[in-house]
């Protein structure tokens, strides 16, 4: 439209500023250059609606970019396609203290940082995982569930989220759905009718990882509000090991700081009061790559090692308060299981038993395991082989950790990252 009236307005500037024609050849020019306008005219409305095309084509490519996928429910979208970047969110940023606080603005640390971004981005991948989990299981958890079902939910959901791909992407160890006096290392065996119950106390702990960077996490679940004061406690007491950790910072002190916070809770069960404790022969502990437990122990009382964590260290902050004696042992049938991380060629006699470890070597390697897990890949009669990749050390077996019978025992864990610059809790999310 533009073009036609500038066209338009043309034609009395023409009459009024110029003399009439003289002869017939001046009119045949007037005529072929009007032709030619016309024609430039109608190639530029063809380029303006090009042009105009083109554009309307860019704005619809555009808004499809600004779309973003959302999450099923339940979910069943892998968060790599939630994240069309490929960059995850990080953690909470805490600042480190006292004489560490030089590291923030260290560009020397920044740049450390800059060349570990590929390793923050696994764990903080398995991390969104792990929080898009717990708050779907959070929303489905309630009495009368099959234990069995709940832990084949949340282990399928962990699958599917985190596009599992044998040992590059996947769970991290099995399911702990540990109850009441039971304070870890229990999961479901098959054929376990195991209901929960309104009265239990569960710690639900579990764990995702990208290329073998670990995320360890864990909450208690409890339906009876008589039981809040205890999950307060092992809540807070788990906050203050995270606040007390730092490059430099003595394992034992991070103890002594959560023993103290814990043993300030009371709990009135049934009408008793009961004085929290921390149990004092469990620990949080450093993690290395495809390796849950990479040598350094986090005590929850007072008394441990005077070891210092070091930079570029991941570690597992957790804490349990009990009712009981604030002391465990091994009891009830191992479920868990792990092929141990420094062991090298061991001849084997029997034929099932190298079958066996190369089906764990090939699904699981240094990664922790429980017998669902080889049943899922259709291993059967494996018991005896178990027990000789047990007893010749190659396989180490985590039987279940309980207090004494009639307790009750709450836990949450936290994975963080001491980086050059700050420290991350990877893990965090918005429930705790």
């Amino acid at each position: 439209m533009m073009a036609d009236e500038n066209f338009n307005a043309e034609i009395p500037i023409k009459e009024n500023g110029a003399s009439e024609p003289v002869d017939g050849n001046e009119e045949a020019s007037d005529v072929s250059s009007s032709v030619q306008k016309d024609g430039d005219v109608q190639k530029d409305e063809d380029e303006g609606k090009e042009v105009s095309s083109k554009k309307k084509k860019k704005k619809n490519k555009s808004k499809k970019k600004k779309e973003v996928p959302l999450q099923t429910d339940p979910p069943s979208m892998p968060v790599i396609d939630l994240f069309p970047s490929g960059e995850f969110p990080e953690g909470e940023i805490q600042q480190y203290k006292d004489d560490n606080i030089w590291r923030t603005t260290s560009e020397e640390k920044r740049e450390l940082e800059r060349l570990e971004k590929p390793k923050y981005n696994s764990v903080r991948q398995a991390a969104e995982v792990h929080r898009q989990v717990r708050k779907y299981m959070k929303s489905i958890v309630k009495p009368g569930m099959l234990m069995t079902d709940l832990c084949e939910t949340l282990e399928n959901t962990v699958r599917k989220l985190i596009s599992e791909d044998g040992l590059h992407a996947g769970i991290a160890f099995p399911t702990g759905c540990s109850l009441n006096w039971v304070a870890a290392h229990w999961t479901p065996n098959s054929g376990d009718k195991t209901v929960l119950q309104y009265d239990d106390v569960m710690k639900l702990d579990f764990g995702t990882h990208i290329d073998g960077y670990i995320v360890d996490c864990a909450f208690t679940v409890a339906f009876n509000p008589m039981f809040d004061p205890l999950l307060q406690a092992s809540r807070d007491a788990t906050n203050t090991g995270i606040k007390e950790a730092g490059i430099d910072v003595r394992l034992c002190d991070i103890g002594a700081a959560i023993q103290e916070v814990m043993e300030s809770y009371e709990v009135e069960i049934n009408g008793k009061m009961f004085q929290v404790k921390s149990i004092r022969n469990l620990n949080g502990h450093s993690i290395g790559q495809y390796q849950i437990h990479a040598g350094k122990s986090v005590p929850i009382v007072k008394g441990g090692e005077q070891t210092k964590m070091e930079e570029g260290e991941f570690y597992a902050i957790e804490t349990f308060a009990s009712t009981g004696k604030g002391y465990v042992r091994e009891d009830l049938e191992c479920s868990h299981y792990m092929k141990n991380f420094d062991v090298g060629h061991i001849p084997l006699r029997l034929p099932r038993a190298k079958q066996l470890l190369a089906t764990i070597n090939k699904n699981f390697s240094t990664l922790a395991f429980c017998r669902r897990y080889l049943d899922r890949l259709g291993e059967t009669k494996y018991l005896m082989a178990l027990k000789n990749l047990c007893d010749s050390g190659i396989v180490q077996p985590y039987p279940p950790l309980c207090d004494v019978k009639g307790s009750y025992v709450s836990q949450f864990e936290h994975t963080i990252l001491l980086r050059p610059t700050c420290k991350e809790v990877i893990s965090r999310g918005d429930d705790y």
